[in-house]
């Protein structure tokens, strides 16, 4: 039944997701990413937190998504001059927050150093989402990029299913096998290889993807792993429950998360 619920969400969720890339300005997507970058972060600080409100107070909450949404709102604007200050403006609040407990928790360092990791490694790898969008054939290469991460995902689930044995990372998530990883990186680069082609219809530029794919497979697997990592450190199963059969938003972007700036950096060094 989960596996069930799994499908139908991605089958409703995918033709809108693709209407707002293809038809929507770059200002609706930077909605939606903000939506997904608030959701993710709020998942993100309950994990990481382990929903101990002593530890976790409202003011890390609302710099938290304060800083999501504006990271975004400043790759919407192109500028990288902005977002960098939104960064420094962050640690400006967070240094004030230090100074207003420090009295009363000295752990209060801890606190802040887990909120700025939350937030490069969420609203900032989005963000460039936003960047890609405004690149030649942005549009066409973030979807490629969905395709490969998809692929990735489902190639990993089923070769793991079906011929998984050697276990991957059994302290972290005893169900993914070397197996499964395999399979999911080869489904990812075929992937990449062939909508490549259909979406650009260029078989030397299909053949530089090939790399792109491995790279975007093992950053896909890797943010799985992460995710998966800070979830056990805190005994939670899901990080949410806002995508039936997916669980969180955290859940659902965890390998995107890390595929992003590797994306990006293909796209900008390497293309």
């Amino acid at each position: 039944m989960q596996h069930i619920k799994r499908w139908i969400t991605a089958l409703i969720l995918i033709p809108v997701l693709l209407w707002i890339l293809i038809k929507g300005s770059t200002l609706l997507l930077a909605v939606l990413v903000s939506a997904a970058a608030i959701f993710a972060m709020r998942e993100y600080l309950r994990i990481i937190f382990q929903n101990n409100e002593n530890t976790l107070s409202n003011t890390i909450k609302i710099i938290s998504y304060t800083v999501s949404m504006a990271l975004i709102i400043a790759a919407c604007l192109g500028s990288w001059e902005i977002l960098f200050l939104i960064l420094a403006m962050n640690l400006m609040a967070l240094s004030i927050f230090v100074l207003s407990r420090f009295a009363t928790n000295h752990a209060v360092f801890d606190i802040i150093a887990k909120q700025v990791l939350g937030v490069v490694y969420i609203p900032v790898s989005l963000s460039l989402l936003v960047f890609i969008k405004e690149l030649e054939g942005g549009t066409f290469w973030i979807i490629w990029l969905l395709i490969v991460i998809f692929a990735n995902d489902t190639g990993a689930f089923y070769s793991g299913t079906f011929l998984g044995k050697t276990k991957l990372s059994p302290n972290i998530s005893p169900n993914k096998t070397v197996e499964g990883s395999m399979g999911g990186v080869a489904a990812a680069m075929i992937a990449g290889f062939v909508f490549c082609l259909i979406f650009f219809h260029d078989l030397h530029l299909a053949f530089l993807t090939i790399p792109g794919s491995f790279l975007l497979a093992i950053a896909g697997q890797i943010g799985d792993l992460f995710e998966s990592a800070m979830k056990r450190a805190s005994s939670i199963k899901d990080s949410g429950r806002i995508l039936p059969g997916h669980g969180g938003m955290l859940d659902r972007i965890d390998g995107l998360l890390l595929a992003v700036p590797v994306l990006y950096v293909y796209l900008v060094f390497v293309l």
